[in-house]
């Protein structure tokens, strides 16, 4: 018999859905307070997730999340990281 694999879900900080965590972004903060998109989402560190979606990231912008998770006014490369990896993801 074979076992059904539990899929990791995650939240996404600029609409609030639930997702499977392969069909997000993470963004890890690691102990030096230091703020990246973690590909692998293997990364040590505290992190969070966002969709593949440039409303999702507009969003969270408007709402300041990415402030409020990160205890950061340096938000602004990251968010313009974050929107190029959606512009050259094909999804």
């Amino acid at each position: 018999m074979n076992k059904k694999m539990k899929v990791p879900i995650r939240t996404c900080i600029g609409c609030n859905t639930r997702k499977p965590k392969k069909e997000m972004i993470r963004i890890v903060i690691n102990s030096l307070g230091n703020c990246e998109i973690d590909p692998s989402g293997k990364k040590s560190g505290r992190g969070f997730y966002i969709c593949y979606n440039i409303a999702c990231v507009k969003l969270a912008d408007k709402d300041k999340k990415f402030v409020r998770y990160m205890d950061t006014e340096e938000s602004k490369i990251l968010i313009e990281q974050i929107l190029e990896k959606i512009k050259n993801t094909n999804r």
